[in-house]
């Protein structure tokens, strides 16, 4: 099954929309993970700070100790000396770990390690001096010099350690709260194309709906007017039937009188029952061609073209108008071509011929003659009909074929605005063309044109050789 190009455009907006929300969660779920990777590293960073601050306070201590017992003699400064240097070696090891991911780092510690594990040695050195002889201990003593020197260092190694973490806090920050803004600008981003997106697939549903509902109502509409045409129809073809039974009556009937009165009445008597005889005829027309319309407009009327034989047809066409029409009429006939017969529809080609005949004879001078032209060409039939009459005004033509459209001077004579109406339905049936050349008060020409394909021909040429062989052997 084939998508419309809605369709696609609808199923698109969906996959990009679900593709941005799945990449809106994916920046969210990234950016809650870098923030508690950034608290983890902030709460490490501070562990750090901490256990240093820690090892530098305890290593004061244990100084502090350390000079208590060696001034003052007390034992109490000694075990607090002890208790120190114990937990000295705890805080270290705590402070390993966090350490472990950053090199530098660690190699300080490693200094630091070696710094702290001297200055306790000479701490015990120092003790174990004074233990033994505490007359002779003097602050300018080597090892006081050495561990003051120690002193420095460790406080050197310390500040650098709490500098770097201090800078790698910083850092771990600044990037925690630069990739936190990159993304929530991301996620607003992400957000609003997913709602744009959202909101075109919505608006193309609304309009897909809107066009759904308009199509039903359309189909709607023409359904009803389908059952109306239907109806409309019926309802001409049984009006059509019902006048046509007793028209035929009145037209039969007038014309077995007249054959039977025309040896015995003088043909001046008989011209009352002439006009019965036309205006029969006309009222036919009249209901020919409304059904006519009324089945063009159904789309029921049909072209079932067959062939014919061209000459004939016309002579027989203008018999007819000259034997009913009354007052009597002058119509020219011409053929042009050599071709004899064409491949059209009968009935139709007598609607199109004889409403344009009847229109010439209606609005020219009784007097007057009407030219009725047959040409004949290979590749189209053309008939052409000429009258002298009252004309038509060149901006009244456009609306020439329109259903009961007159033009301003033709009011004043009977006639429905039907008949070339029920030319032009004809005439596209055939998909041919008509052509109209007309000037107030010196006449109108009318040229119909059908078109007639190389395989019409072909098939005319045969027919035209098989009526010739059986004439032939009918001859014989």
């Amino acid at each position: 099954m084939k998508w419309s190009l809605e369709g696609k455009w609808i199923t698109g907006g969906f996959s990009l929309a679900l593709a941005f929300m799945g990449a809106v969660s994916l920046i969210s779920y990234q950016n809650a993970t870098q923030l508690a990777e950034s608290a983890k590293q902030v709460r490490q960073s501070n562990q750090v700070l901490k256990l240093i601050t820690e090892i530098s306070a305890t290593l004061t201590d244990a100084e502090s100790g350390r000079r208590g017992y060696i001034l003052f003699d007390d034992p109490e400064e000694l075990e607090r000396y002890n208790t120190a240097v114990e937990s000295l070696k705890q805080r270290i090891d705590k402070l390993r770990q966090p350490l472990d991911d950053t090199p530098i780092q660690r190699q300080r510690l490693d200094t630091l390690e070696y710094l702290i594990s001297q200055r306790l040695e000479l701490f015990q050195t120092s003790i174990d001096l004074y233990q033994k002889s505490p007359t002779q201990f003097s602050i300018r003593d080597p090892l006081i010099v050495q561990t003051k020197r120690n002193q420095d260092e460790i406080r050197r190694l310390i500040q650098d350690l709490v500098s770097e973490e201090e800078n790698l806090l910083e850092i771990q920050v600044e990037q925690s709260q630069a990739n936190f803004q990159f993304r929530m600008w991301l996620e607003s981003l992400g957000t609003l194309l997913t709602f744009a997106i959202l909101f075109g697939v919505y608006a193309l549903l609304y309009r897909q709906m809107v066009k759904r509902q308009q199509a039903e109502t359309l189909q709607r509409a023409l359904a009803q007017e389908k059952e109306l045409s239907e109806l409309k129809l019926q309802f001409f073809s049984m009006v059509s039937h019902e006048f046509r039974t007793p028209l035929s009556s009145i037209v039969g009937s007038a014309q077995l009188l007249g054959e039977s009165l025309k040896s015995v009445v003088e043909p001046a008597k008989l011209k009352n029952l002439y006009r019965i005889q036309s205006s029969a005829k006309v009222m036919t027309q009249l209901l020919g061609d409304v059904l006519t319309l009324a089945r063009a407009d159904a789309g029921k009327l049909e072209c079932n073209p067959s062939l014919v034989e061209m000459q004939t047809f016309c002579l027989n066409l203008v018999e007819d108008f000259q034997v009913f029409s009354e007052p009597k009429r002058t119509i020219k006939f011409i053929k042009q071509g050599s071709c004899t017969h064409a491949n059209l529809d009968e009935k139709l080609l007598y609607s199109i011929l004889s409403n344009l005949l009847s229109n010439a004879i209606k609005y020219s001078a009784p007097e007057s003659t009407v030219y009725f032209t047959l040409i004949c060409e290979p590749d189209a039939i053309s008939f052409q009909i000429r009258d002298e009459g009252i004309g038509m005004d060149i901006q009244e033509q456009p609306r020439l074929y329109d259903p009961f459209s007159r033009g301003k001077n033709a009011k004043e004579i009977i006639g429905t605005g039907l008949g070339l109406a029920v030319v032009k339905k004809c005439l596209d049936l055939h998909q041919g063309e008509i052509y109209v050349e007309s000037e107030v008060g010196v006449g109108t020409t009318f040229t119909v044109k059908i078109p007639q394909s190389k395989d019409q021909r072909s098939q005319d040429f045969l027919a035209i050789s098989h009526l010739k062989v059986w004439d032939c052997q009918l001859l014989q």
